[in-house]
């Protein structure tokens, strides 16, 4: 009998100490899901915190096809890519404040935001060719930050439209970082 007593606890437990951290605003697309704002996401919808893979992107880390799960098997459902698959979040200026909540905080080297290219074709899997490259945002700070963290950032200019960010959070002391999509549709008439 204490053994089924245990193991919802020792669930609990693992669950706590593989929490990291997700973009809270604009809401990134694994947090979307755990709002269930998008739907058929499988389990990142219970730890959008946990979309962690090898850092050092466009480099290294997640695989082509499989950059917002961060290359995590059991996070493979966000990777779909399709015009209207996820909720948009409206931009309809051109700074934009993201909001990290961190639910475990790690030692961090950077913070890094890089966005799809301007004609690049929402019908096909996420891939490095689809970005720029240039992170449109970049914050190099080494610290243990908050549970909070803000950072204010200008878009790349004559960008409208669907588009998706892909933000990057590299720690410091492990060889991983968390990886958020975020999409967002920009009303570039407003942003004149």
């Amino acid at each position: 009998m204490k053994q089924f007593l245990l193991l919802p606890l020792l669930l609990c437990c693992s669950f706590l100490v593989w929490s990291h951290g997700y973009v809270e605003s604009p809401a990134s697309r694994a947090y979307q899901c755990k709002l269930k704002n998008n739907i058929d996401c499988g389990p990142v919808q219970y730890e959008p915190q946990s979309v962690e893979g090898l850092k050092g992107f466009p480099q290294q880390g997640p695989a082509d096809g499989h950059l917002a799960s961060a290359g995590i098997a059991r996070f493979y459902p966000i990777d779909l890519q399709e015009t209207s698959r996820w909720k948009h979040n409206k931009i309809n200026q051109s700074n934009v404040d993201f909001y990290w909540r961190l639910t475990a905080v790690h030692k961090t080297s950077k913070w890094e935001y890089f966005i799809t290219n301007p004609n690049w074709d929402a019908s096909q899997p996420l891939s490095r060719s689809q970005f720029n490259l240039t992170p449109f945002c970049k914050v190099e700070k080494l610290e243990i930050p908050e549970a909070q963290v803000h950072h204010r950032c200008d878009l790349p200019k004559n960008y409208n439209g669907y588009h998706v960010i892909l933000a990057v959070w590299t720690i410091s002391d492990t060889q991983n970082a968390f990886y958020q999509a975020i999409d967002i549709d920009i009303n570039y008439e407003l942003l004149k």
